[in-house]
Order: C-alpha cells, then sequence, then structure tokens
C-alpha cells in the first residue's frame, strides 16, 4: 500500500469544477492500493458551496488543515459593484477596479493564495519527517499550490506529482491580466521551475501536454472524467426542445454568434419559437444577459441558479441536447472543459462551439458524441441547430455515442495510481 499525501486548495464542500478531479481520484484510490492523506484550507471563502459532496470523501480518510489568509476577500469587499462577473476578471472594471486588478496582478505571484505557502510548508515539513509519505500530489490551480511542492521537494527530496487541471501561463485569462513584464517573466520562470523539477506532470489534454514537454520529460495526460453509472434506462426527456448548458458562462465563454441564430430562427420559425427553450444552468456573466436581451430571448431563456451535482446530472439527462462552449481565447485550442465528460455520460447530442482542431473536437469525434461548429462559422450553427430541430420534430433526436467507459472516474484513478507506483519504485 502507497501512501499519498494530495495538497488541494479546493476540497468539500467546495463546490464546482475545482474540486470534482482530486475528490474522485481520493474516492477510489484504495481500490489501487493507495492510501490517500489530504492537505486542504482550514477556513476557506468557496465562491460556490455543496455540500453534497462530502458524501464521496472515503471514511477514514486522514485530512489535514491549515488557515490560510485571503487578499481575496479584502478585494472583493473593497472592489464590490452592483454589476458581478461570472469568471476571475470583471471585463468591465472600474476606475478603481483596475487598480485592484493591476495590485492582483503583479504583487501576488503566482496568484493571491501565495500566503499560504509559508505556513504549509512548515507544517507539511514536520508531518512528513514524522509520518511516512510515497508521494506528495499538489494539483492547480491556484497554482501557489505547485510552490508547496517545489519546497517540499527541494528540502525534502521526497516524489513529488505536479497536477495541471488548468494551463498556468496558458490559461485563458493569463493574457487579459494587466501584468509587467518583470511579472510575466516570474510566472514563467515559477512554471518552468516546478515542470522541471516534478518527478511527474498530470494535465488533463493533449495540447497542455504537448506545451509542457518542452520542460519535463514526464508529462502524462488524465483527462477529467464523470462519476456516475452508464446506463441505458429510459429517461423522460423534457417535452421541448431544451438546449441546456451547465457551468459557468463568462464573458470570454459568452456566444454573441449563437444568441444572433437563436433570434433569427425564432422569428422565421413560429414552431421552434413556441419548442424552443434554453436553459443556462450555472452562473451567467452581466454580458450574457445583456446580449440575450439585447436579441431578444428572455422569454425562451431559464436561468438556473448554482444547484448541487445530483440535480445538474439530471438537467443533463432530460434535456434535448447540451451546449458546449469553449472560450474564444488564444489557447482555445488546449481547453478542454470538465463538463464534457459529464454531457457524455448523459447520453444525449453535444452541440459545441469550439476550435475545429482542438482537444475538444478530438474528444466528441473519438466518442461520437456531438458536433462542433467552429468560432464565427454562423451558416454552419444555423444549419445544425435547424436539423437537429427537425429531428426533435420526428421523435429521431438520439446520440449513439462510443468509447465513454474510459472516462470513468475509478477508470482515470486505475491510471493515477499507476503512475504513482512506478514513480515511487
Amino acid at each position: 500500500m502507497k501512501k499519498a499525501l494530495i495538497i488541494t486548495y479546493y476540497w468539500p464542500p467546495a463546490g464546482g469544477s475545482g474540486v470534482q478531479r482530486w475528490l474522485k481520484f481520493v474516492k477510489y484510490f484504495r481500490d489501487f492500493g493507495i492510501e490517500p492523506v489530504v492537505y486542504t484550507v482550514e477556513n476557506p471563502n468557496y465562491p460556490i458551496v455543496d455540500e453534497s459532496l462530502v458524501n464521496d470523501i472515503p471514511e477514514g480518510v486522514e485530512i489535514l488543515k491549515q488557515p490560510i489568509w485571503e487578499p481575496n476577500n479584502l478585494f472583493a469587499f473593497i472592489g464590490k459593484k452592483k454589476t458581478e462577473s461570472a469568471g476571475f476578471l470583471n471585463p468591465n472594471p472600474s476606475k478603481f477596479g483596475k487598480i485592484l486588478q493591476y495590485i492582483r496582478a503583479n504583487y501576488f505571484i503566482p496568484d493571491a493564495r501565495k500566503f499560504w505557502i509559508k505556513p504549509s510548508t512548515s507544517y507539511l515539513k514536520k508531518y512528513l519527517k514524522s509520518n511516512k509519505i510515497d508521494v506528495v500530489i499538489t494539483t492547480g490551480p491556484p497554482h501557489s499550490v505547485h510552490l508547496i511542492g517545489l519546497y517540499l521537494k527541494n528540502e525534502l527530496n521526497i516524489k513529488w506529482l505536479a497536477d495541471f487541471r488548468d494551463p498556468w501561463t496558458e490559461i485563458d485569462y493569463f493574457q487579459q491580466l494587466p501584468l509587467t513584464k518583470k511579472a510575466i517573466e516570474r510566472h514563467h520562470s515559477l512554471e518552468k521551475e516546478v515542470l522541471k523539477n516534478a518527478d511527474a506532470v498530470l494535465v488533463v489534454g493533449k495540447t497542455m501536454g504537448e506545451k509542457f514537454s518542452v520542460f519535463s520529460n514526464n508529462v502524462i495526460t488524465i483527462t477529467n472524467g464523470f462519476d456516475e453509472v452508464i446506463t441505458d434506462a429510459i429517461v423522460e426527456l423534457d417535452p421541448k426542445f431544451t438546449v441546456t448548458h451547465v457551468g459557468l458562462m463568462n464573458a470570454d465563454r459568452n456566444p454573441e454568434m449563437l444568441w444572433e441564430v437563436l433570434s433569427e430562427i425564432i422569428s422565421e420559425n413560429k414552431e421552434f419559437a413556441a419548442d424552443f427553450e434554453l436553459k443556462l444552468v450555472g452562473k451567467a456573466d452581466a454580458s450574457v444577459i445583456a446580449d440575450i436581451s439585447k436579441y431578444k430571448l428572455s422569454k425562451n431563456i431559464q436561468i438556473i441558479d448554482y444547484v448541487a451535482h445530483d440535480k445538474v446530472v439530471e438537467f443533463q439527462k432530460k434535456s434535448q441536447i447540451l451546449l458546449l462552449i469553449v472560450n474564444n481565447v488564444p489557447s482555445a485550442k488546449g481547453i478542454i472543459t470538465g463538463k464534457i465528460f459529464e454531457y457524455l455520460m448523459a447520453k444525449r447530442p453535444i452541440l459545441a462551439i469550439a476550435p475545429l482542431n482542438g482537444d475538444l473536437a478530438e474528444i466528441l469525434k473519438g466518442t461520437n458524441g456531438g458536433l462542433v461548429v467552429d468560432f464565427g462559422d454562423k451558416n454552419t450553427l444555423k444549419m445544425a441547430i435547424l436539423n437537429i430541430y427537425f429531428k426533435f420534430k420526428q421523435g429521431k433526436l438520439t446520440v449513439e455515442s462510443k468509447n465513454i467507459a474510459q472516462f470513468h472516474r475509478r477508470e482515470l484513478t486505475k491510471k493515477v495510481s499507476e503512475i504513482i507506483y512506478k514513480i515511487t519504485e
């Protein structure tokens, strides 16, 4: 039995996508000879809370906690405004907001959780000297967590696995940060140091892996996944032509082309107008709400605030089609939103707006899970929606997906366990 110390900022009752990956690995580790120990935050201020996820923590798992001081809490308080953005950055900050963004970007590197590094390394250094641990695992964002792993590696020469749920300098909002040249250099330097010193690096997609392989010769792709049982049980679908998007829809993910297309179809097709309903399950940016109003879609759209994960699964399984939007940013090719795997499990047709040559498109092609339309291709998008609607009216809107079992969390945990055994032997 190997013992793994997982260092993570996000842990139940945190909700959202950030907590899912390592919660599920911990859930299944014992099946493959790994005993997990989790180190996390004692006094978190999570933006989303989902108490139901606590039920996934295996009985008897040792949980270590240390407090954190977060300047983000102060920024949120003094920079609060009536119109909030759904995302890391407010795309239209006030003058004072710009000052706060500049301070956060250039004085808190790699991120505002940097003040957890020193107390964590001090605490964990003592813990590791008196407790046998075979491997330390860090998962980011926040990427400051990786600096805890780097310190422990350098001080104790312990085996270290660095997991990147999202990129560092290639993350979608990095280019939008008001960074100085010195700050950019510092980010790249820290990222390179982490990649070169970790015994293994996990990434969630092929494109990220290719970029990281320049600095590490042991980069392995372990995607995100789903944890529900795959079943062919008949589910009563929504009676309307529902298109469901689950999760955060921030400014970069706001598909104005889609709103324009839907508005045109509604104005041209009265039957479609009566049948169509868009469900946005999760927080939507103010720009999304504004565009929905601009294109006169408010009557056809239901906005549902954050709900527990089990309820999200219900929405997905009952929807006629599932909408997937990749952020229209320079790094779009490598973005794989975690919800794609639960979408696949739901076995409903997926309509994605994303790069045709991207990692997400490759997954959909390999699973026959749905259709990808490129950014800006309005004509193809309109034709695709009308074709899907035609199948809906005929009662033939189905999907013949395949190769989905590989993305079950238990199968993915098996692969991670094999990596742990390999680097610790």
